[in-house]
């Protein structure tokens, strides 16, 4: 029998074609409608892998431990195949951007909040009791890895600058008085307003000096708390006390080899 005879014969309009041939109507037809699909879950939904991705898909990313060595060094011996508990996925790395964010099935149905771009988070006062939707200006230190600060990388525990006109305009509020501005025109206020501002000064006490210098450069810095990849929002805490004083320090420090 000839290599003709042997080809199976598939149906297409109606016209019988070789496996070959349908192949690619089929690539056709996928990538034409694809084009035409309104929201990009149904692109991803209807996405056929290439044969060239079959091998990194295959290879994956693996969390075991028995790919790591021992603590004397030596090797450890691989009794068992990869697992599905065991998977792990690309990193997030979330940048700052207008929202964007990735719904993620995983194990058990669950579902994870894949932040791929984010500008906005809440940030607590801890010392005022307060927090604030806040925009992220920038990211200015990371203990792990400095090119996550070239790249403006948001992940957990990076120290960035957040905008401090929230805060600002709270203080205003509360307390009465500018903050890092020296205010020409006092606003009138009433007698039962004057008399709360004085008790909340009283009772809230002095605000931290390195705290209220930043205030005239409009930015302040704050560490991330949450974890952008897992779920999808980038909340932290405005840096006060010994520990704005520590980041303080690893910054100039940083500064000072980068002149060098």
């Amino acid at each position: 029998m000839g290599e003709e005879e042997e080809e199976e014969e598939y149906f297409d309009d109606r016209k019988t074609c070789s496996r070959q041939d349908a192949q690619g109507i089929l690539w056709l037809w996928v990538n034409l409608y694809a084009e035409k699909a309104n929201s990009e879950r149904e692109r991803r939904s209807m996405f056929v892998p290439h044969d060239s991705m079959l091998c990194r898909v295959a290879s994956g990313i693996t969390r075991n431990s028995y790919k790591k060595r021992r603590a004397t060094g030596g090797k450890q011996p691989q009794y068992r195949k990869k697992r599905k508990f065991e998977l792990g996925r690309a990193a997030a790395g979330t940048r700052i951007g207008p929202k964007r964010v990735r719904l993620v099935r995983v194990r058990g149905g669950h579902h994870k909040h894949r932040a791929l771009r984010l500008e906005h988070g809440n940030f607590s006062w801890g010392s005022e009791s307060i927090s604030r939707m806040c925009r992220i200006l920038d990211v200015v230190y990371n203990a792990s890895n400095n090119e996550l600060v070239r790249t403006k990388t948001l992940v957990k525990n990076a120290i960035v600058q957040v905008d401090a006109t929230p805060f600002r305009q709270w203080y205003v509020q509360h307390y009465g008085g500018e903050l890092g501005k020296k205010s020409d025109q006092e606003t009138k206020v009433s007698r039962k307003v004057l008399k709360k501002r004085e008790a909340n000064s009283k009772a809230g006490g002095n605000m931290d000096p390195a705290v209220q210098d930043q205030f005239k450069t409009g930015r302040l810095f704050a560490c991330i708390a949450s974890r952008p990849g897992q779920s999808g929002r980038c909340d932290g805490y405005i840096l006060e006390g010994a520990e704005l004083a520590f980041y303080q320090k690893k910054m100039q420090k940083k500064k000072g080899k980068s002149k060098d």
